[in-house]
């Protein structure tokens, strides 16, 4: 199985990469997250998972391991496949998912793209007892609770959901030890520019 890639960046696109590892070139599939983080760069590092159909290879890309640790929780649901788990990776962080599914909250699950009520329900209760292996408990929770915050003040002062949790996410990424009240000020400064 392969578990780990570093190489070239050929092609990105938000779903999709081609690596040149060596002069071999792999396609990954991968989460807009991991885009986010890799689309500027020349070089990535990405840890894989390798889904094995009947017809098909398909490897599939992390930024980081608590991802792909979330993924592979994911697709252990009964009606969650690769494509759905990386959609859901796609709309909602895996720190994020984690508190949706310790705290049971439906809305936040189905607010990512392609997930009904049903399938929420099917993966809070499914996923509650096996989701406090993901990440490191403590500090993903968290940063949930402070970006979960500043997301709700940034729509209380009339902003767009998607655009707020957007900026909350790039100010996290510059500084993810950041007070509440810094944090709106990032998030708000960053919507500006």
């Amino acid at each position: 199985m392969i578990g780990y890639l570093r190489g070239k960046i050929v092609s990105v696109k938000p779903t999709r990469l081609i690596l040149d590892v060596n002069g071999v070139g792999y396609a990954l599939n991968i989460s807009i997250a991991t885009y986010e983080k890799i689309s500027d760069s020349k070089e990535a590092e990405l840890h894989t998972y390798l889904v094995v159909k009947d017809d098909a290879l398909d490897l599939y890309g992390f930024y980081n391991e608590e991802e792909k640790e979330m993924f592979e929780l994911l697709i252990g649901v009964s009606g969650v496949g690769p494509k759905t788990a990386l959609g859901i990776l796609s709309g909602i962080r895996a720190g994020e998912i984690k508190r949706a599914i310790i705290t049971g909250d439906v809305s936040k699950i189905v607010s990512a793209p392609g997930i009904g009520r049903k399938t929420a329900e099917r993966l809070i209760l499914e996923l509650k007892d096996k989701i406090k292996t993901v990440g490191e408990p403590e500090q993903a929770a968290g940063l949930s609770d402070i970006s979960g915050d500043a997301i709700a003040a940034l729509v209380n002062l009339g902003y767009n959901q998607k655009t707020a949790e957007k900026a909350v996410r790039a100010a996290l990424d510059k500084n993810p030890s950041i007070a509440l009240e810094d944090l709106i000020k990032e998030a708000l400064s960053g919507m500006m520019r």
